[in-house]
């Protein structure tokens, strides 16, 4: 008995040595082989881009706040000093005399 199951292990052994070769050596094999080495490849890109992703976000929220605060309105100082006359009066408006050419 065990040597009649000893032929049955080598026997299927066999026989799966054998259908492993021909799945190896067929052309579905290969051609499925040649696009899951194809999606690893455009997954490792992706991953890069996608890691570069997050410098790009902290920038981006730089930027924001930098832009926040430029379009924030600006206010201006409060003076404690009362004006003085001659900065309350209107400035002339009278054209410089030209030079005459010689």
């Amino acid at each position: 008995m065990a040597n009649q199951k000893q032929d049955i292990l080598s026997r299927l052994a066999d026989k799966g040595e054998g259908a492993l070769t021909r799945v190896a050596g067929s052309q579905t094999t290969a051609r499925v082989v040649e696009s899951v080495t194809g999606l690893r490849e455009r997954m490792d890109d992706v991953q890069k881009k996608v890691r570069g992703l997050d410098e790009l976000e902290k920038r981006v929220a730089e930027l924001e706040k930098q832009l926040a605060d430029l379009q924030k309105p600006k206010a201006k100082p409060k003076t404690t000093r009362p004006r003085s006359a001659t900065a309350s009066a209107p400035k002339s408006t009278a054209p410089t005399p030209k030079k005459p050419s010689s």
